[in-house]
């Protein structure tokens, strides 16, 4: 989102042709809002959301209703003649609103916001889904003074590298301020998507006060609640249609869960999804099965570790229109009539003939794997990444699966289960394979060889995160030469300075390759003995990178400057133990204010290097933490953003603001 300023007030719309227009009698077109499921931001195609345009305001952009409109015939108090008219550029705000309402693509809307104040106003006025990619982006206030329509927000909390424990415990990205901003100023919102945000179970509880007509609530990778907070959700949010809970965080003593399934209205409900496959808790099974069955427009279900095949075969009766199917433990908890067999269970998936994703395997016992035979040639996407198969185990499953678009695994499957993906998901276009031993020192099971094999099979590729311990620049060229296709090239050498595992040479060549051959690269990680020449590629030639992230790489402060000055996009940059110091960071000093954030982690650091970009770019907040009181001038963590709304309130002792 662009940060100028609003444009000037003499700007205005485009004049009319005609240099004397006559009145125009205003048009009966209303702003009555598109419904979110009518928006192109809730396409089952997955697009991205809207972001916010982070532009000034002067507190007239949200709002709506009717207009006043003057008459311009003079007929009004005692006048002759009645009707209502509208001067020109009151009729052709009326028209860009229309217009605007099928305007659904952020980069336009953006745009659009400005081209001039009217247009301003105009796409404040029709905007239905607010998107913040950082919470501290913008205050609460700022957002909904000017976005007065809003039907569904997404809103982004802590940095990505949250999810590898590197940013500490009680950082921040509450949603406390943003519930009590939303809940008076959006009576009509629908739709609420957090990630990594801190919620509570009070913060829940005031959604369904706030919101009476609220549908979906989606929470990812967020922490703080508990089933409490999803009693409240279940049973006042009368007209839900998606709870997703998706890698949350939960923490709960047994003795304090609450029977949060029942809960839901007893009568039919609304329901289209429900994932809840991280509550860690155990459930009412009973109440489960009742809901499924009392909803039936459900169509994605994904169960928690406490659900058997036994029981998964119940849900499934209740609901074989489901096309999402998260399969809970798939392990078998014989009852009295003893263990079911993969006959009775491979029934109950033919007959679920609408299935196309599949996933869980929480805890999968592998000799229940030939029942989902049925289902396999169905599948776009495939999840086993809960799911520590062996090739063995994995081989003949994947050569079912002919039609699959997404694959997530582990790496036990080991290079051959991957050549077996390659020989047989032509198709294939997002693969991701992560490590069961995520630690530096690990064997791992894939390698360059199920890399090659990949590239070579699998030819439509557009994205893959693998993670491994031994590569090879060969099969890194390979896979650009191959998949010219790739939007996403995430290459994760877990142990530090990894260099070709054959040659010994850096591993400079295979990412050069990368954004030399893919021109559409627009996400880029690497790893691995990388020096100062891997940089120069990226910057030479990765134009359209907006997402870069470096772990035990570099040689010299001189690759973060190849990275600034030459990846015009970069939105977003992460760094972990990597050699760089205060002379990298200050290369960056007139590219920052394009970036959203920047974050280094175990680098070369010190205080009077953060202090001086901070006294430099006052617009921007930097963030420094240190884990060692004792070392005064050197800093461990540094997060750096822009934001309209200044340093936070909320930063704890550990955190400095300078």
């Amino acid at each position: 989102a662009s940060l100028s300023p609003p444009p000037p007030r003499h700007m205005s719309a485009p004049p009319s042709s005609s240099p004397s227009p006559a009145p125009i009698p205003q048009p009966a077109a209303t702003l009555a809002p598109a419904g979110m499921r009518g928006a192109a931001a809730e396409d089952s195609s997955g697009s991205p959301p809207s972001r916010m345009s982070e532009d000034d305001d002067d507190g007239d952009g949200a709002g709506g209703g009717d207009r006043w409109a003057p008459d311009l015939r003079g007929c009004g108090n005692g006048g002759g003649g009645g009707g209502r008219w509208a001067p020109p550029d009151q009729v052709l705000e009326n028209v860009l609103e229309s217009v605007l309402e099928f305007l659904t693509a952020a980069r336009d809307r953006n745009a659009a916001s400005l081209v001039c104040r009217s247009w301003y106003r105009a796409e404040a006025q029709t905007r239905r889904e607010l998107f913040i990619g950082n919470c501290y982006a913008v205050s609460p206030r700022r957002a909904v003074e000017r976005f007065g329509g809003v039907r569904a927000v997404v809103l982004k909390g802590k940095p990505r590298f949250a999810d590898f424990s590197l940013v500490p415990h009680g950082w921040g990205a509450n949603v406390s301020p943003w519930v009590a901003a939303l809940g008076p100023a959006y009576p009509r919102l629908e739709r609420i998507c957090l990630k990594r945000m801190t919620v509570s179970d009070d913060e829940l509880a005031l959604i369904p006060k706030s919101f009476p007509l609220f549908k979906e609530l989606s929470l990812v990778c967020c922490d703080g609640f508990t089933t409490r907070g999803l009693a409240v959700i279940a049973e006042g949010c009368r007209h839900l249609r998606v709870l997703d809970l998706t890698e949350d965080y939960f923490h709960e003593e047994e003795s304090e869960v609450v029977d949060w399934i029942s809960k839901f209205p007893e009568c039919s409900t609304s329901l289209e999804s429900l994932v809840f496959d991280c509550v860690s808790v155990p459930f009412n099974f009973e109440a489960l099965e009742a809901l499924v069955a009392r909803s039936p427009a459900l169509r994605r279900l994904r169960v928690n570790d406490h659900v058997s095949i036994e029981q998964l075969r119940r849900l499934m009766a209740r609901a074989p229109h489901l096309t999402h199917l998260g399969t809970g433990s798939f392990r078998s908890e014989p009852g009295p009539g003893g263990a079911l067999s993969v006959s009775e269970l491979a029934t109950s998936f033919a007959a679920s003939r609408s299935l196309v994703c599949l996933s869980g395997f929480l805890d999968a016992n592998a000799a229940y794997l030939p029942a989902i035979y049925q289902v396999c040639a169905n599948l776009t996407s495939l999840n086993f990444s809960f799911a520590g198969l062996t090739d063995e185990e994995f081989i003949p499953v994947i050569r079912h699966c002919v039609n699959l678009r997404t694959l997530w695994v582990l790496d036990t499957v080991g290079d051959e289960g991957l050549r077996a993906v390659a020989e047989t998901c032509s198709n294939l276009r997002e693969l991701r394979v992560f490590p069961l031993d995520a630690t530096e020192d690990s064997e791992g099971s894939v390698s360059d060889i199920g890399l090659q094999a990949i590239s070579e099979g699998c030819r439509k590729l557009e994205s893959i995160l693998y993670f491994c311990q031994r590569m090879t620049n060969a099969a890194v060229i390979a896979m650009s030469e191959n998949c010219p296709d790739l939007l996403v090239f995430r290459l994760c050498i877990m142990g530090r300075h990894r260099p070709d595992r054959i040659t010994g040479a850096p591993m400079d060549e295979g990412f050069g390759a990368i954004v030399m051959n893919c021109k559409r690269l627009t996400r880029l990680s690497v790893s691995g003995l990388l020096t100062d020449k891997a940089f120069a590629y990226i910057g030479g030639h990765g134009k359209l990178i907006k997402t870069l992230s470096v772990a035990f790489a570099g040689n010299s402060d001189m690759s973060l400057q190849h990275v600034f000055e030459g990846c015009t996009r970069l939105q977003k940059l992460e760094v972990r133990d990597s050699p760089f110091g205060d002379k990298g960071l200050l290369s960056g000093l007139n590219y920052f204010y394009n970036m959203r954030f920047f974050w280094m982690n175990s680098c070369r650091l010190t205080v009077k290097g953060c202090g001086d970009v901070a006294q430099q770019m006052p617009n921007l907040v930097v963030e420094v933490m240190k884990e060692n009181e004792g070392e005064m001038d050197t800093v461990d963590k540094l997060y750096l953003y822009r934001s309209l709304a200044g340093p936070r309130e909320d930063a704890p002792s550990f955190v400095n603001i300078l």
